[in-house]
This record gives C-alpha cells, sequence and structure tokens, in this order.
C-alpha cells in the first residue's frame, strides 16, 4: 500500500467536510465519516511532523 501525500490526504478530508454539512447524510453516515475524518487528521498531523523535524535538522546543517 503506498503512502498518501499530505495533499490527498487534506483533499479527501474536504470530501469528509462537504458529506457532513450535506442535509441529506444520515447519522449513521455522518458517524462514520467523522470517524474517518479523525483518522485523516491524525495522518496529517503525523506528516506535518515529520515534515517540522526534517526542516529542522536541514536548518541544522
Amino acid at each position: 500500500m503506498t503512502k498518501k501525500t499530505y495533499e490527498e490526504l487534506i483533499a479527501e478530508l474536504r470530501d469528509v467536510v462537504r458529506r457532513l454539512e450535506d442535509d441529506g447524510t444520515g447519522l449513521d453516515d455522518c458517524i462514520r465519516l467523522y470517524e474517518q475524518g479523525a483518522v485523516l487528521v491524525k495522518q496529517c498531523e503525523e506528516l506535518l511532523a515529520t515534515a517540522e523535524i526534517r526542516i529542522t535538522e536541514l536548518g541544522r546543517d
């Protein structure tokens, strides 16, 4: 499985938010989407933390 880029994760997260904001989305789907969004946010945070470490290391050189 290939790791998704930050941009791909953000695009998925935007889609989740759009679907959550849709009045036609039922409660069960909203809960599932919320859980999916939480996972996407965590993955984004991990990628940002890794990028921050790399940038910090580059600044030391």
